[in-house]
């Protein structure tokens, strides 16, 4: 039923809701008006004539998000369940089963039980997949199946799951949890405190400040902020978290839009926690919206060096828009630039390719902009850190392995087969690399290139055009040449793909508080953090 309304021809009812109080309407208001009442027309005669029963809701819900696809992925309808789940990100506060779970069409696979709350005193763990929340089937389930979990404090629920080909029953009690923006600050050696800050909900700046200033009382003179895998969040809050490091009216971020009230600047507004202490930020490709606002301005003020991967480039401005019965919508309003006037938006949804994927800025077309102390940064989407860590970006063989979660899996089978008990001194040693590569086999994993695929192309049109005798040699060479770089893809990135097996494995036996205490010891960019902090010459120099 959810493909009767195509996307290409749907314009929802929700659109008046937008479009009455903006320029846009008053300016296109019969053009909108006539697509509004065609829609409402075809809207009654479906659900009035469809041969079977319909069901409003769900055709209303299919026609808005269809609609949207077509713009940008973060402008995005909320229905009150939304709205709930929202609340809950952005104030860190969560009832539930305490644990993280993903939601798949059949099943919800428990990813990581947080430690000594409601999951993991019940017994679940990572990898075990949930088919039944008290009587209701999670493939029977059409909406979110991961708000069954979710219930008032002190209620049980009954969750069923399977566990190594075994159904398994258990009674969980609800209970309220705390998501903490830093789940984890801790010294590194005697000089070096180290801040993971994993989300800017509405506490990131106070509990940062409070992390810091337990640094400092053990004797940190230098500063490292984990922003890797944070996806971003409340602006404000990057703005505070700036504020730590940088003195009171201070540019941090500009916003521009087509709507001349949503032209705004942001200032740091209070005094600095503190101003010299040598600072270096991390930064992955997973590093998004406010994390990039706070490592640009740091960045582009000469306040820290930044390493590790270029970040995501999520650039969008969203604001919530209250709709009726309880319902928002979020809509993209404007885009962010940094202090020199970078924007750090990576993706062009309104110029997309033949194939209507978005687009990307070559690296040739970057534009270049100067820091506060005359450094070249440039624009093209994300940040680009001052030293890049070998190994921490992810190739498309790595890509392809993350996409279809069987570094996950293979760690819920090493789980069960394998004993650590020593975190520091774990090590996923060849012959588990070797399992690993078998397991991949057994699984019959495969992947295509850009490079496949254009082969590919080309020979189809080859063969339109009668061409096909004439190159087949050469395409099955150059085919032959990419299923060679295939096959020996694996063993290419064989330190990568280590480094994120090790990850997931500790974290089934030492939970992530376990993970950041190896980090400490154990990870590349985190040491180069400390070699460039130890080195003040080296730092100096990179922020002249």
């Amino acid at each position: 039923m959810k493909h009767i309304l195509h996307k290409k021809f749907i314009i929802p009812v929700v659109a008046v809701l937008i479009f009455f109080s903006t320029t846009a309407f008053k300016t296109d208001f019969f053009e909108i008006a006539k697509q509004i009442e065609i829609f409402t027309t075809l809207f009654k005669e479906l659900n009035m004539n469809y041969v079977d029963d319909t069901n409003p809701a769900d055709l209303m819900d299919t026609a808005i998000k269809s609609m949207l696809d077509d713009l940008d992925p973060y402008t995005q309808f909320y229905n009150e369940q939304d709205v709930e789940a929202s609340r809950i990100n952005n104030s860190g506060d969560y009832t539930g089963i305490g644990a993280k779970i993903l939601t798949l069409k059949d099943k919800l696979v428990v990813v990581e039980p947080y430690k000594d709350y409601a999951a993991d005193k019940a017994g679940l763990k990572a990898g075990d997949e949930i088919i039944k929340v008290d009587n209701i089937s999670v493939a029977d389930f059409k909406d979110d199946a991961g708000n069954l979990l979710q219930g008032a404090s002190g209620s049980e629920v009954t969750v069923t799951y399977r566990r190594q080909g075994k159904t398994n029953m258990v009674k969980i009690t609800r209970e309220s949890l705390e998501i903490k923006a830093v789940p984890y600050y801790a010294m590194i050696g005697e000089q070096t405190g180290y801040v993971v800050l994993r989300k800017f909900n509405n506490k990131a700046s106070s509990e940062t400040v409070r992390a810091i200033r337990a640094l400092k009382n053990q004797g940190a003179t230098k500063l490292i902020l984990d922003l890797r895998g944070n996806p971003g969040g409340l602006l404000n809050e990057a703005v505070n978290v700036t504020n730590i490091f940088v003195p009171k009216n201070q540019l941090v971020v500009t916003t521009k839009s087509k709507v001349k009230k949503y032209n705004k600047t942001y200032y740091t507004k209070r005094e600095p926690l503190d101003t010299e202490t040598p600072l270096v930020i991390l930064l992955d490709g997973r590093s998004a919206s406010a994390s990039e606002i706070v490592a640009g301005a740091l960045q582009d003020m000469d306040r820290a060096v930044v390493v590790g991967t270029r970040s995501y480039g999520k650039g969008l401005v969203q604001r919530p828009k209250p709709l009726t019965y309880g319902t928002q919508m979020k809509i993209t309003i404007s885009r962010y630039y940094t202090p020199s006037g970078r924007c750090i938006q990576a993706l062009d949804y309104w110029n997309r390719d033949e194939e209507g994927r978005a687009t990307r800025v070559k690296k040739e077309n970057y534009n270049t902009f100067k820091t506060r102390n005359g450094r070249d940064v440039y624009d093209g989407g994300g940040i680009e850190p001052d030293i890049e860590v070998e190994n921490a970006k992810y190739t498309p063989i790595t890509k392809a392995i993350l996409n279809k979660n069987l570094i996950f899996d293979f760690a819920t089978k090493y789980y069960y087969n394998n004993d650590v008990n020593d975190l520091q001194n774990f090590e996923f040693t060849e012959s588990d690399f070797r399992l690993f590569k078998a397991y991949l086999k057994s699984t019959g994993f495969n992947f295509e290139t850009k490079t496949e695929k254009a082969l590919g192309d080309a020979m189809s049109v080859a063969e339109d055009e009668g061409l096909d005798n004439v190159i087949k040699s050469e395409y099955h060479n150059l085919s032959a040449a990419v299923q060679a770089y295939k096959s020996n893809a694996i063993d290419g990135n064989k330190a990568q793909l280590k480094s994120l097996l090790t990850d997931e494995i500790i974290k089934r036996y030492f939970y992530s508080q376990g993970l950041y205490e190896y980090y400490t010891v154990n990870n590349p960019e985190i040491n180069k953090a400390v070699s460039v902090l130890n080195n003040p010459t080296q730092y100096a120099s990179i922020l002249r």
